[in-house]
């Protein structure tokens, strides 16, 4: 991709994005962070917008979370409830 090409909104909003993480790593202070935000949303083109974060590291790729095992989890503990009130439940009626 040509970094002559113009940059859109959501170019803008990308790089904004990470710099915001980059402060929250400490590699900005808030004022470095706000002129920089300045200069990604006056950006026109791809080059403008890539130096502004030209001198920061590359982020690193995350991969997708793995699946939500809150469900798994929430039948294993009814299993383990339903198994202890039928334990439960026997062991009553020998009892009587």
């Amino acid at each position: 991709m040509s970094e002559d090409l113009r940059a859109s909104d959501e170019d803008r909003h990308r790089v904004v994005d990470a710099l915001q993480r980059h402060t929250e790593a400490g590699r900005l202070t808030l004022g470095e962070f706000t002129e920089r935000v300045d200069s990604a949303y006056a950006a026109r083109t791809l080059a403008e917008l890539s130096a502004v974060t030209r001198d920061l590291p590359a982020e690193p790729v995350t991969t997708p979370a793995a699946p939500d095992t809150g469900r798994r989890d929430l039948l294993v503990i009814f299993a383990i409830a339903a198994a202890a009130l039928v334990l439960l439940l026997v062991f009553m009626g020998l009892t009587r």
